[in-house]
């Protein structure tokens, strides 16, 4: 049944004098996918910073799970059941495929009774590693250096490790960036099997990608939300035709 797992309600981050996110207010719900859009500098990866606590609002709040996160540590906000993946692929090249998310699967568990254990002998660590592979469709590359995997591959390793930390909500920062169409395809199908255990909030520039994947649309410009609802309703939107299309009242003569 579907829940809201994230709310944010007014949020928003001054550097200076200039409002990179101004009263910004969404919900996360469990089996649907946001997406949030916009131009470049429109304020979208400030506004999932200011949720994985990357960054603190200058005013605003955000509930996670039924608790006040607003101000916590991204490290902290993270064990509460918050992944992200970044723009930028965020793994480590010489390893296996297996070892990145076994690292990341490390970080959730408990180390302080048995800290002279290897790590590949912690039995949580190896379930929680293997569920995610499986998960995000790598068994068949367990074995293969990251370093040599293709771009694809790599992200939907971030992806992997991510889920390897048992997160509840997703936030993924343009996950299909410089992939061709077969990549593509493949990221957008395992994204469609992730949401039916979490919320997702995915800020992407394919928009093709966006409106196969988008139960929930955000439109965001100069940090100011401009429209929000379904993918048919902000289409429709005069708004946003005219931030992205140039449709204004120069049209009519």
């Amino acid at each position: 049944m579907s829940e809201v797992l994230l709310s944010a309600r007014g949020l928003t981050k001054r550097f200076g004098g200039l409002a990179a996110v101004n009263d910004v207010t969404l919900d996360l719900w469990r089996e649907r996918i946001h997406a949030v859009i916009g131009p470049n500098g429109a304020g979208k990866s400030t506004l999932t910073n200011l949720l994985s606590g990357d960054l603190a609002p200058t005013s605003g709040s955000v509930v996670l799970g039924g608790r006040d996160t607003t101000g916590w540590s991204p490290e902290r906000i993270s064990r509460a059941g918050l992944g992200r993946s970044y723009q930028k692929t965020n793994i480590f090249l010489p390893f296996t495929v297996w070892e990145n998310i076994r690292l990341a699967a490390q970080s959730r568990t408990p180390r302080a009774a048995r800290w002279l254990a290897r790590a590949a002998d912690v039995r949580e660590s190896n379930e929680r590693a293997e569920r995610a592979l499986e998960l995000a469709g790598l068994a068949p590359r367990r074995h293969h250096v990251a370093g040599a995997a293709s771009h694809g591959e790599q992200r939907q390793l971030e992806i992997a490790m991510t889920l390897a930390t048992d997160p509840q909500v997703m936030l993924l920062d343009e996950p299909l960036a410089g992939m061709g169409t077969a990549e593509a395809e493949s990221m957008v199908a395992l994204l469609l099997r992730l949401k039916k255990q979490h919320a997702m909030m995915l800020v992407e520039h394919d928009m093709d990608a966006v409106f196969a994947l988008a139960d929930h649309l955000t439109v965001m410009v100069n940090g100011q939300v401009i429209a929000s609802g379904t993918p048919q309703q902000v289409r429709a939107d005069a708004n946003v035709q005219a931030a992205y299309l140039g449709v204004d009242e120069a049209s009519h003569g």
